[in-house]
């Protein structure tokens, strides 16, 4: 099937002499010979692409093209006139017109802008699909009442451009959550910057918020602009806000409250147009009373409060989050699907799960790694996840009924390396880290461990 363009312009010479053209091009055609006909057009045909001029009776091209455009923002349009000036083009770029050919029309500037435009539209078809294909990817997952009213508050909050505030413990899914809303949102075209406020060396948050002029202070040896500059048309996420400093906290509201800054070192006043969405694990109530977190910064920021609910709170959705990531592993090792049995599935969900979907995940990549059949069942699950949940006390009485020093060692070097896991809520490679040891030597510890069990 043939691209088809509707070519918008007073003159029957223009849409008799174009029109032959790009029939002959190959194009499908379709005229219209003022905006008010061309509105119709397009809701009754859908074109792939509009050549619009500018100066036309009743409505010209400029109001046209605002007009296609707030009812059809991806469709490219080609604007032509006899005369062109440096106003007219810099208002129709503004509105979203793909390009400009000034009359008499070049055959050849036409065809290459025409072909330009069509392949623009298609990578921009394409871009939306792998954003689409993200979301659902990244899907709040789960059929709980806490899973439902999640969805229906990101449904709610995403359309909007109010500022978003997202609680909840680690590893319930926070910056998932902000993704999300930013790719549902009418700004999922421009960018969503991430800072995570408790990574930002105190010294650095005012260069790296707000950017830097060159020579500013000792090593600033070129200009740098900052997250705020970064994500100005898009989304700002500060991810762990309650971690940030005291002192940064006031200069952040002072530019949240009028969005705009100077980079440091400079003297130009910048203004930027953005949304906010801010997570973070603590209670920001005691923090404020405590006198760690500015009162008016939280007013600020938590106009559109979502509160995420831990997973122990709603295991119903384990079921569903076990069997997506064993999907997920299998897509990415081209490997087959495993599934959990019944009896394992019900162990997982009596899980306090300290460290929330985060560990769940962490539990489910290990599993898939150590179990060699497509089945995952009881005993393979480990101790730690079946209820028999190690204490962070003294040495339990088994390690004294071994019969020797040797396995009184292994007893409590499996037991020790078991909890490390445990504290690092299931990432393996975090505790072989922590205990200083090999990734695989704890993975082979614990394939040894559930193999015995």
């Amino acid at each position: 099937m043939y691209p088809s363009i509707l070519i918008v312009d007073d003159e029957p010479y223009i849409l008799q002499s174009l029109g032959g053209l790009l029939n002959d091009e190959g194009y499908e055609v379709i005229t219209a010979s003022n905006g008010y006909e061309a509105l119709k057009i397009i809701d009754a045909h859908a074109p792939d692409l509009v050549v619009l001029d500018i100066w036309m009776p009743g409505i010209d091209g400029i109001e046209t093209l605002r007009e296609i455009k707030k009812n059809h923002p991806f469709l490219p349009v080609v604007i032509i006139t006899g005369h062109g000036n440096i106003e007219t083009a810099v208002t129709a770029t503004k509105l979203g017109a793909f390009d400009m050919i000034e009359k008499p029309l070049s055959i050849e500037k036409v065809i290459v802008t025409i072909n330009n435009a069509l392949n623009f539209k298609r990578l921009e078809e394409e871009n939306r699909y792998l954003r689409k294909k993200t979301i659902e990817k990244h899907a709040i997952s789960g059929d709980s009442p806490a899973s439902q009213e999640l969805r229906k508050l990101i449904a709610a909050a995403a359309p909007r451009d109010a500022w978003v505030l997202i609680t909840g413990e680690n590893g319930t899914g926070k910056e998932l959550v902000a993704r999300t809303i930013h790719y549902l949102s009418p700004r999922s075209e421009q960018p969503l910057v991430v800072v995570n406020c408790g990574a930002l060396p105190e010294n650095l948050i005012e260069s790296e918020l707000f950017g830097q002029e060159k020579g500013a202070f000792d090593g600033a040896t070129v200009r740098k602009r900052g997250r705020f500059e970064l994500a100005n048309g898009g989304t700002l996420f500060l991810d762990e806000i309650g971690d940030m400093p005291f002192k940064t906290q006031g200069k952040i509201l002072r530019v949240l409250e009028k969005l705009e800054f100077q980079r440091v070192g400079g003297s130009r006043t910048l203004s930027v147009n953005l949304r906010v969405i801010a997570a973070t694990n603590k209670d920001l109530a005691r923090e404020i009373a405590a006198g760690n977190f500015r009162e008016d910064l939280y007013y600020r920021l938590n106009v559109i409060p979502i509160a995420i609910v831990p997973l122990r709170q709603r295991p119903e959705d384990i079921p569903a989050l076990v069997k997506i990531f064993f999907q997920e592993i299998a897509a990415t090792n081209r490997s087959r699907v495993k599934t959990a049995s019944p009896e394992a599935l019900a162990a997982l969900q009596r899980h306090p799960w300290p460290g929330n979907v985060r560990e769940l995940r962490n539990l489910v990549e290990r599993l898939d790694i150590l179990v060699d059949g497509d089945t995952v069942h009881l005993e393979d699950i480990p101790a730690t996840y079946r209820g028999q949940a190690l204490s962070a006390g003294p040495p339990s009485a088994g390690f004294f009924e071994a019969g020797s020093l040797k396995e009184a060692s292994r007893r409590f070097e499996d037991a020790f390396i078991q909890y490390k896991v445990l504290q690092e809520s299931g990432d393996v490679g975090r505790a072989a880290e922590a205990i200083g040891v090999s990734r695989s030597f704890v993975q082979k510890r614990l394939k040894g461990m559930m193999e015995s069990d």
